[in-house]
């Protein structure tokens, strides 16, 4: 999405922050980095973040539609989907997942894995090539998600089906 910077509820920038400006400030309008979709009526509905999208094999999948499918699992807490390096298909779709508290890791990345394939209704190009259970998500001390630290790989694994056993 972009927006003009005319309006007089737009803002002038970034505060001290000439790389962000540079960025996402071109001839009067600002570049948000957000995705969006308008539905039949015309309306946006922000869809994601251009930097949260993950290129794999050529196909470019959004995280949210995902996350979304995977959290109608009854086994699952939380569940952020990334990019992580995959040496065939560029990128790899990652399940980050927080199980119920009372399940041990290895069952809850076992019914996960299995609802994604037989109920949650994604085709095989958006189902996670890698499932990990994490004991908690990062986040900011505001709760915004830091989803660059679990591509960054700064997480505590509990289960991983890279590891080919769970942990």
């Amino acid at each position: 999405m972009i927006a003009s910077l005319e309006s007089p509820e737009a803002f002038a920038g970034y505060w001290n922050r000439p790389d962000a400006d540079a960025k996402a400030i071109r001839d009067g309008w600002y570049y948000t980095n957000d995705l969006a979709v308008a539905d039949e009526d015309g309306d946006l509905w922000v869809s994601g973040r251009v930097d949260d999208m993950i290129n794999s094999g050529g196909e470019n999948l959004y995280p949210e539609e995902i996350e979304h499918a995977l959290a109608a699992s009854p086994d699952v807490q939380e569940v952020i989907v990334a990019a992580t390096p995959h040496d065939k298909w560029g990128q790899a779709v990652t399940a980050f997942i927080v199980g119920r508290p009372e399940d041990p890791a290895a069952t809850t990345l076992a019914k996960v894995e299995q609802f994604a394939r037989d109920e949650a209704g994604l085709p095989s190009l958006k189902r996670p090539k890698r499932y990990v259970v994490v004991d908690q998500i990062p986040k900011s001390a505001v709760g915004k998600i830091l989803r660059r630290r679990l591509t960054a790989g700064e997480f505590e694994t509990l289960a991983d089906t890279e590891e080919g056993t769970p942990l």
